[in-house]
């Protein structure tokens, strides 16, 4: 491995279990080697949450992983929550073919518009982008997704936690024994291995990474350097960007932006 790479973010083991008898579906995983990649990605781009909204984004961060996991290797998956109080934005997105997922909060410039709203984003390969918008009450992002799974996946989903950073998720199947399912707690979680018949369908591997690089953001600012290269930079030598998806903060100067859109390709899409 070359010793200027980046060393690879650890992977967190993702495993769904079909409940037998009960036609539900389970899906649990870790995530504390995926908190500690996040919080070192951080310290890497100097930047800091508060410590509330580090924990909403967390526990999307879960919400997220567990619900890509119970889903098909082709999809990708992208969701934003809207909330009104505290007024924020979360965003996290996970592509299974990858085994990556992403998030970041934003606090400023966020419209307030009286309602929480939660988009959904889906993109399966092959296929179409399809959308959902649904509204909630709360602000816990399992409690929320579990709205988001009643209102439009037609089908109920509960998130549990088995250990500090241990979480679970279980979605009804057809047929699922509602009964059970609605009576299901923590402690019932914690039992679910000695009291139920568990078949392990899967076991998929997740970690951080967004992907976004300096490459990219040439890719980005190039048309704009084109057509106005003034209107971008003005009397500044350099630009600091922060990615949309993770945080990271990118600085790109006109010399390199230069450079890229004179080399041999001319930052020109193949």
């Amino acid at each position: 491995m070359n010793p200027d790479e980046p060393t690879p973010n650890q992977c967190i083991d993702v495993r769904t279990y079909f409940v037998r008898g009960r036609n539900a579906l389970l899906a649990r995983a870790d995530f504390g080697e995926l908190y500690v990649d996040y919080y070192l990605h951080q310290g890497q781009h100097g930047y800091q949450h508060l410590p509330a909204h580090d924990e909403i984004l967390k526990e999307a961060l879960a919400a997220l992983t567990l619900h890509s996991a119970s889903r098909p290797w082709n999809e990708s998956w992208a969701w934003t929550i809207h909330l009104r109080d505290p007024l924020l934005n979360l965003f996290v997105t996970g592509n299974n073919r990858l085994g990556t997922v992403v998030g970041q909060v934003f606090t400023e410039n966020v419209k307030q518009d009286g309602r929480n709203l939660f988009l959904a984003d889906l993109v399966r390969d092959p296929g179409e982008p399809r959308r959902s918008a649904v509204e909630f009450t709360g602000a816990a992002p399992f409690r929320i997704v579990e709205q988001y799974y009643a209102q439009s996946e037609q089908r109920p989903a509960r998130y549990f936690r088995f250990g500090e950073e241990d979480f679970v998720m279980v979605t009804a199947q057809p047929g699922c024994d509602l009964e059970w399912f609605n009576a299901l707690d923590d402690a019932r979680i914690r039992a679910m291995d000695q009291e139920e018949t568990l078949s392990l369908l899967e076991d998929r591997q997740y970690r951080w990474e967004c992907g976004c690089s300096q490459a990219r953001m040439f890719a980005i600012l190039a048309p704009i350097m084109r057509s106005d290269p003034e209107g971008l930079f003005g009397e500044d030598a350099l630009l600091r960007m922060g990615c949309p998806r993770c945080g990271a903060r990118h600085i790109v100067t006109r010399e390199a932006l230069e450079a890229y859109i004179s080399s041999p390709s001319g930052g020109e899409p193949a």
